[in-house]
This record gives C-alpha cells, sequence and structure tokens, in this order.
C-alpha cells in the first residue's frame, strides 16, 4: 500500500508540527527582531530611520536571494537535511550580529544572515506537502505559519524592551540565545523524511524548468503578487509605527512602544484559523476577505487615539497573517510539478517585497509622514485584491460536500505522484 502521508491522529504529525513551529520561532525571531528596536538603532548608530531599517530589509533580502539556491539543494540533500544545516548557520550568524562593530559590518552580517534563514521558509511548506497527508496540508500549514507569527512577536518583543534598558547588543544576543533553543528543539523532533528521496539528479537546469513552468502559471503569478504586495506592506506599518509612538504625537518610551509587537497574537489565531475557513470558503474568498481587513486595520491606524491605533493594528495584522497563511499554502497545492520552485519563487516575491517596500516607505514617513505611509499600504492591499479578484480561480473549496476546482481535484487525487524522487516533487 502506497504511503500517502502522516495523518493528525499519528506521533509523527504532532512532532512535525512542533519542531516546525520551533523552527519557526528560531527563523523569524532572529530575522526580525531588529525591527523591535529600530529608534534605538537609529539613535546609538546615528542613522535615519529608512537607514536603520535597512538591518530588517537586507535581511529580508538576503531570504530573497537565497530561497531558490536552497530549494536546488534540497532537491539534492533532502529538504529536512537543507533545513537542519540553514537552521544551525542562521543560529551562529546571529550571535555574529550582536557583536557587529559598526552599521556596515553589521548590515552586511544581516544579509548574510538573511540568506541563511531562507532554507527555512523556502522549504517548509514544501516539507509539509511531501510528509502530510494532502487533506490536512493546509491545516498543516496554518499551524506552520501561526509558529512564524510567534517567533516574529517574540524577537520584537524580546529585542525592543531589552534594548530600552541595557542596549540593543545584550538585546540581539538574547534573541540569539531563545533561537539557539529553539533551534535544538527541532532537530530532536523533527521524524525521518519519507515522502521525498533526494536525488543527484537535480540540476540548474532542473530549477530553471521548476522556475519556467512556476511563471508560465497566471494564478501562481498572482500568488506571488499577494506575497510581496502585502508583505511589503506590513512590514511597512511595523518599521515606521515605532517612530511613531516614540515621537512627539504620543511620547512613549522605548520599552512601552516595542510593545505594539504583541499584536502579533491576533496573526497567530488568524493563521490557525485560515486552516479552518478554507475548506468552508474557499481559498480565494479567505485570501480577499484577509486583505480587505488588512487595509481597514491601516487606515485605523491614522487615529490620534491610542487606543484605535492597537485596535487597528490588531486588525491589520490578522487581516495580513489570514491572507499570507492563505497564500502561502494555495501555492503548494497549485503547483503539482516543480513545487520546491513555486514555494521558493512565493518566497522571493514575499521578501522582496519586504526588503524593498519596507525600506522604500521609510522616505514616506521621513517626508509627508503617517498618513503617506498608511496611503500607500492600502494602494499595495488594493492592488492585490484586484490580482486575486481577476487571477485566481474562485470555485476552490476542498472539503466533502463541497466545490472542488480541477486543480484542486487533481491535488488531492495524486498523492502519491506529488512525493516522488526528482526535481519536480
Amino acid at each position: 500500500m502506497t504511503w500517502a502521508g502522516h495523518l493528525p491522529a499519528s506521533r509523527e504529525y504532532r512532532r512535525i508540527l512542533v519542531g516546525l513551529g520551533a523552527a519557526g520561532i528560531a527563523t523569524f525571531a532572529q530575522l526580525y527582531s531588529p525591527q523591535g528596536l529600530l529608534p534605538t538603532l537609529a539613535r546609538g548608530l546615528e542613522v535615519s530611520p529608512a537607514d536603520a531599517a535597512l538591518s530588517v530589509s537586507l535581511a529580508t533580502l538576503g531570504v530573497a536571494v537565497a530561497v531558490l539556491p536552497w530549494s536546488w539543494i534540497a532537491d539534492r540533500v533532502g529538504r529536512l537535511r537543507a533545513m537542519q544545516v540553514a537552521i544551525v548557520a542562521s543560529t551562529v550568524l546571529g550571535v555574529a550580529v550582536a557583536l557587529a562593530l559598526g552599521i556596515e559590518a553589521l548590515l552586511a552580517l544581516r544579509l548574510v544572515e538573511g540568506m541563511a534563514l531562507g532554507g527555512l521558509p523556502a522549504l517548509a511548506v514544501t516539507y509539509l506537502h511531501d510528509e502530510v497527508h494532502a487533506r490536512h496540508t493546509a491545516a498543516a500549514a496554518a499551524a506552520y505559519i501561526s509558529g512564524t507569527t510567534i517567533g516574529g512577536a517574540a524577537g520584537r518583543l524580546i529585542a525592543g524592551p531589552l534594548a530600552g534598558v541595557v542596549g540593543w547588543r545584550p538585546a540581539l544576543l538574547t534573541v540569539a540565545a531563545v533561537c539557539a533553543v529553539a533551534s535544538v528543539v527541532f532537530l530532536r523532533l523533527m521524524p525521518r523524511a519519507r515522502g521525498y528521496r533526494p536525488t543527484t539528479a537535480a540540476t540548474a537546469r532542473t530549477v530553471v524548468d521548476g522556475i519556467r513552468t512556476s511563471l508560465r502559471d497566471p494564478a501562481l503569478l498572482a500568488l506571488y503578487g499577494q506575497g510581496a504586495l502585502l508583505m511589503g506592506g506590513f512590514v511597512a506599518v511595523y518599521n515606521y509605527l515605532a517612530f511613531r509612538l516614540e515621537g512627539p504625537e504620543f511620547a512613549l518610551p522605548a520599552t512601552v512602544g516595542s510593545l505594539i509587537f504583541a499584536a502579533y497574537a491576533a496573526g497567530t489565531v488568524s493563521s490557525r484559523l485560515t486552516g479552518r475557513w478554507v475548506p468552508r470558503l474557499g481559498r480565494r474568498r479567505v485570501l480577499a476577505s484577509g486583505t480587505v481587513t488588512m487595509a481597514v486595520g491601516a487606515l485605523l491606524t491614522l487615529s490620534g487615539a491610542l487606543p484605535v491605533v492597537v485596535v487597528g493594528l490588531l486588525v491589520l495584522t490578522a487581516g495580513f497573517f489570514a491572507a499570507h497563511a492563505t497564500a502561502s499554502a494555495w501555492v503548494g497545492a497549485r503547483a503539482t510539478t516543480g513545487r520546491a520552485q513555486a514555494t521558493a519563487l512565493y518566497n522571493v516575491a514575499y521578501y522582496s517585497g519586504s526588503a524593498l517596500v519596507g525600506w522604500l516607505l521609510g522616505y514616506a514617513w521621513s517626508g509627508p509622514g503617517w498618513r503617506a505611509v498608511v496611503g500607500a499600504v492600502v494602494v499595495l492591499a488594493a492592488v492585490a485584491l484586484a490580482l486575486a479578484l481577476t487571477a485566481l480561480p474562485g470555485r476552490d473549496r476542498i472539503g466533502t460536500g463541497v466545490t472542488v476546482s480541477p486543480e484542486a481535484r487533481a491535488v488531492h487525487a495524486v498523492p502519491h505522484e506529488r512525493r516522488s524522487g526528482g526535481g519536480t516533487a
């Protein structure tokens, strides 16, 4: 009997969810911890807000640059082995970043650190499609995404308040220590891979063919657009809202202003709930609803009342992660060939949007101000929504007694083929 993937009742399924959750914490705590202390970093290194934000943008650019090479490495050595190498390397580099002597060295190390960190987001969802039964990959991917939200929030919430008390270097060292513990959990828990066999036949041409196949699919292109546009706006809000809260309008101390990252809890909840919503409502409806919710949240942050700003941030975060969890899982389900490259391209778009928009909107903040930042975020969300409604199939609900699109039906009908060896798995 052909093995079709781990089921929720199995011990291995639970170990995968906990292990990948720990990997999400280790990865995203390191990736975004500087975002929690950007005002402190800007003052300490005497640089502008946009230049300080490069500590986030260059790391996410490193992820974007590295995800396709990581997909090729994973085809040759296996998804799990590649993720293990990535998490160990990034933990070591996290310590090096905290010890950097100046802004130039810090930014260079952040770029390299991002390239190491790219191995986790590039491969995690692909790994889930290899190892988890097809009917449960959406829920498993949502659980992984929720782990990334916990990691992103933890890194910022540890680094921000600590930086206001002991400085940014000890704060980043503390985050690195937490990530080291999470990395050990990942290394110890992940079960042996069963759904994919690495092959030396994976070549540069394999990667190119997978990329070419993905770029010919209008629906995948639209999903890549979701990642770039929504992530760019989301990161920009979190990059520069801290500057606004510590500025004359609200005059909050750094240790208090950095607590805005507790709003990530809303993303943890919404990303988990998408695993329930998608089978009932359909992917496109959940994606569109998340995008609209994100735009509404951004508009609420225009208020001069701090409680309304906090509510707006919660709404924006919940909407973004609902949309992201849906889009990222949809890529893996849509790509029946070249899945590693298809999901890698989503991450290229996602982190390129983070790097570019997250940096450029710093000039909007330094110039026209917060209204310009929010206006840009709403425009990005509107473009993403238009792409979703015009280029993505609407008949895609998966589950008993509901309509299933032809491409989703194909994915669920052939679980064995999706796990075969070679570069197109």
